[in-house]
């Protein structure tokens, strides 16, 4: 691939340089909670990482939180995936918020999920609020965004959704897109409507297919036809030769990622379980920009020595 780094040597561009280093540096890793993939993460990601476990239907919430609990004993600051429609209701929530905390664990993402409503929560909002009725245990509760239209969901009431949890959240968790201008101008219509909440940008990691689809299969042969299917578009973006890569998408987007009111503070990487590949990339990334004329060296940890 061409290296485009150098073009943020040009003037006028070190401060999106730095944004980059910092987003990079920020970078937040998504697993599946798949066999083997709590030795993948001790082998080759640091534990000044945070990684998010996704939660699976088939396999139930229960996988979810227990390499959650795992990984937190390993030292890693952990994010589980609290689909709200996998959870029955609030005694249920309450269990898992006890279990949680037990653990040190002090940040959730909360997303509707795919499943169908296992009892009182049909979304996000209404475990939201239970969430706010039983103390707010966590300090942290992202939901999700949507640069991208939603299949079934109009963008106007995405954005009015995403207002509507604003009390009960703390940050947003982009869904993937691919294209540059579609993430700025959702990004600056999100702002200008008032929701201020501050952004983990998702993209995708380096994707090998024949590995996706081995994780894929590991899900289960119904759930994992659902999981291609939803990702059919990434697959298809990663594969293709000049296709998308995730170094041009961020300094293509580096200019609105930089507006003193986007608010993007960290990246969410989707590694579907590539976390080897995830994190080598990630260095790798972070080298070359420290690299780039005037920009600091980066750390042992991968980031960059001052942000200031």
């Amino acid at each position: 691939m061409r290296n485009t780094l150098h073009l943020l040597s040009r003037p006028g561009r070190p401060r999106e340089r730095m944004k980059l280093l910092s987003l990079l540096d920020h970078a937040r890793y998504e697993v599946l909670p798949t066999e083997g993939i709590e030795e993948a993460v001790l082998a080759h990601v640091p534990t000044e990482r945070t990684v998010t476990v996704t939660a699976s239907p088939r396999r139930g919430l229960g996988a979810t939180l227990d390499l959650t609990e795992r990984l937190a004993g390993h030292g890693y600051d952990v994010v589980p995936h609290l689909a709200a429609r996998m959870i029955s209701g609030r005694d249920e929530l309450a269990e898992i918020c006890d279990r949680l905390t037990s653990h040190g664990v002090r940040r959730v993402f909360v997303p509707g999920g795919d499943a169908e409503a296992a009892g009182a929560y049909a979304d996000a909002l209404a475990l939201l609020a239970d969430l706010r009725t039983l103390g707010s245990p966590f300090a942290e509760v992202g939901i999700t965004a949507y640069p991208e239209s939603h299949p079934t969901i109009h963008d106007d009431l995405t954005i009015q959704a995403m207002w509507d949890k604003r009390q009960h959240a703390t940050e947003l968790v982009s869904n993937l897109t691919f294209d540059p201008t579609v993430l700025a101008t959702w990004l600056a219509r999100v702002r200008a409507r008032g929701v201020t909440m501050p952004l983990l940008l998702g993209l995708p990691g380096p994707v090998d297919p024949a590995r996706l689809l081995a994780v894929a299969t590991r899900i289960g042969v119904g759930e994992s036809t659902r999981f291609l299917l939803k990702h059919r578009r990434t697959l298809s973006r990663l594969t293709t030769p000049g296709g998308f890569t995730g170094e041009r998408f961020l300094l293509d987007c580096a200019p609105a990622l930089t507006r003193p009111d986007a608010a993007v503070v960290g990246l969410h990487v989707f590694t579907f379980n590539q976390v080897a590949e995830t994190e080598a990339w990630r260095r790798d990334l972070v080298a070359r920009l420290g690299r780039t004329r005037g920009a600091a060296p980066p750390t042992a940890a991968g980031g960059p020595t001052d942000m200031s």
